[in-house]
This record gives C-alpha cells, structure tokens and sequence, in this order.
C-alpha cells in the first residue's frame, strides 16, 4: 500500500550522488548513521530499506541544515540544529501533505499510515510529535484540518459551506 508519492532509500541515494555525497553502509555500532563532510554512513546492519531511508533523510538533513561538530547534545545549539536535520527529514519523508494523503488513502491506524509513507512507525510517531510540539493541536493545509490533540485526525473543510467533516476516524 505504498504511496506513490513516497521517497524511498534509492531516491535517498540518488539525492545524495547529486550533492557530490558519498553513501556506505558500514558497521557503525551505537548510530543509524553519521555525516562526515562529504561522506555519510548508514549503520549496515539496519534491517530494512524502509530504516535505512529514514536514516538517510536525517542525515541529509544535517547536509542541509547543520554546521561544525554536534555530536556534544549537552550543548544546546547542537541541540537545536539536531532537530532542524530531524524536522528536515520529517518534512522528506511524511510531510503535512503526507499525512493527508494516508488519510485520503484509507489508512486506519499508524502502522497502515507508516506503511503507505514507506517509513517505520517509530520514525512517524517521532515525525508526529514533532509537528505536534511545532503546530500546537492543529495545522490547516488547502482544505484540511490536521489535528494532532487530543488524537490525530484530519477533517475536510467543505469549500462552499466553510464547514468540517470527519473523513477518517482518529488514530
């Protein structure tokens, strides 16, 4: 049931061969994965694609987002950019339009959403929280309603009536 707007760990790769970046599965014990320069490595003993795409995309966003050595989280600008790459790969793999789109796709709960976004569940709990502490219990997107308190849910709002329906019941 995956979505056919999902990133897979191949697009991941692919990405990253554009940004001059070089991709190794390697035994890094302790880490998913890690960023170094030009060089990132993915854990090679995650065992699934879906673990390795969502690995990928964090560390794409430290490409993207983070500067220096973070590694220290005691200091809190380490901190702070360790969650602008988390919300980064948030944002590529799941996405505001992502969440819609589970829910325009029929799925019931949180493992059929992470199937159909083609990421684990801990990732998409994870991805979840971090829009609920971002947005508050609620983010309006075209003509939905995402609400993330006191369930997740997303409500249709009828163009000509400016009112709400229900188009899925609450994870």
């Amino acid at each position: 049931m995956n979505g056919s707007d999902s990133v897979t760990y191949e697009d991941l790769l692919i990405e990253s061969e554009k940004e001059d970046l070089i991709v190794k599965e390697k035994n890094i014990p302790g880490f998913g994965g890690r960023i170094y320069q030009n060089r990132i490595a993915i854990h090679k003993q995650l065992g699934t694609q879906k673990e390795k795409a969502c690995v990928l995309a964090e560390e794409l966003g430290h490409h993207y987002t983070s500067t220096g050595d973070i590694l220290d989280q005691s200091n809190p600008a380490a901190r702070k950019q360790e969650l602008h790459a988390r919300l980064w790969g948030y944002n590529k793999m799941v996405g505001l339009h992502g969440i819609v789109s589970a829910y325009r796709h029929h799925c019931r709960n949180l493992a059929e959403m992470a199937d159909y976004l083609d990421v684990t569940e801990l990732f998409l709990a994870e991805c979840l929280e971090v829009y609920r502490r971002k947005y508050g219990c609620c983010v309006e997107l075209d003509n939905y309603v995402i609400m993330f308190e006191p369930v997740l849910a997303v409500v249709e709002r009828f163009k000509d009536l400016k009112i709400y329906k229900l188009i899925k019941s609450p994870i």
